[in-house]
């Protein structure tokens, strides 16, 4: 039995030692309306080519698990109904049903490692959401990262989490916490959480220098590289916090628990913003993607050593 199937671009530069960067499929299905979300999912693979790698976009079609998707696969799955949003605890059940299924940042880690892929880049991870002390609603991406070894590249966590208790979450579980270029850790739709970075490292061949040093010493887990958006594109905290504050309340009054929060957080603040956030979200994905493709083409030449 196949686990996994790669696209011929993927076999390839595995076989001839190319960059690859793991790209997710969440952004596709439940991250923003037909046409946009295929027009994006280009682009961002657009962009990790034009810094000289490969992109390797993860997701499950009728029960199989790809790695690296054909143009017409990325359009049968951006205008697909009822796809599943998988994370680790429901990958398999996904694949041995025969469902189609969109991968979190969980599920691409083990995608991609599986593989033996390196690098993924998406737009933040999960977390630690705020009221956690009652729900419990921890995202089961923090775990992943503290497992499965691949360099994560992210804007930080998602502006709508709880940060602080995300931060302390990741040094329990002894994640690397990487910011480039500054001392702050990023917030997603801004450069700045108002928290210091755990660790901070400036340049794509420190990074790769540290994610093989990880391997070589045997430890467990990946690294998160927390990339600012750029500042053209950066929506201020403190003209987020309100708005976040008011999608939270609702969220709460109307019940939405579990999976369902993220997005409809997500939704509420692209309203309030008047499209804002999403402008802002699909430049720091594309400036994590370039920033992937660096990482993943030092680690390469490293690995060639």
């Amino acid at each position: 039995m196949t686990l996994f199937t790669l696209s011929k671009d993927v076999a390839a530069a595995k076989a001839a030692g190319k960059p690859i960067v793991a790209l997710e499929s969440t952004i596709i299905t439940h991250g923003m309306p037909y046409p946009q979300n295929v027009e994006v999912a280009r682009q961002v693979e657009a962009t990790v080519r034009a810094e000289g790698a490969v992109p390797a976009t993860i997701a499950i079609l009728d029960g199989e698990l790809l790695i690296g998707l054909t143009d017409a696969q990325l359009e049968q799955l951006a205008q697909a109904k009822d796809v599943m949003k998988v994370s680790r605890a429901d990958m398999p059940v996904c694949m041995a049903a025969g469902r189609n299924g969109a991968t979190t940042v969980a599920a691409t880690m083990i995608a991609a490692h599986l593989a033996g892929i390196s690098v993924f880049a998406t737009g933040g991870i999960g977390g630690v959401h705020k009221g956690a002390d009652q729900s419990f609603d921890i995202s089961a991406d923090l775990m992943e990262l503290a497992q499965t070894p691949v360099s994560v590249v992210a804007a930080g966590a998602k502006a709508i989490l709880d940060i602080p208790k995300t931060l302390e979450v990741l040094e329990t579980q002894g994640v690397p916490v990487i910011a480039i270029g500054q001392d702050d850790f990023p917030a997603f739709w801004s450069r700045s959480s108002g928290l210091p970075a755990p660790l901070r490292l400036d340049s794509p061949v420190e990074i790769a220098k540290a994610y093989v040093m990880r391997a070589q010493m045997g430890l467990p887990g990946g690294q998160l590289i927390a990339n600012p958006i750029p500042e053209a594109d950066e929506i201020a905290a403190e003209t987020l916090a309100p708005i976040i504050k008011e999608a939270t309340e609702a969220a709460s009054a109307q019940g939405i628990a579990g999976k369902d929060v993220t997005p409809f957080l997500l939704s509420r603040i692209f309203e309030t913003t008047e499209g804002k956030s999403l402008t802002s979200n699909i430049a720091l994905v594309l400036n994590n993607a370039r920033v992937a493709a660096k990482i993943a083409t030092e680690i390469s030449s490293l690995s060639a050593e």
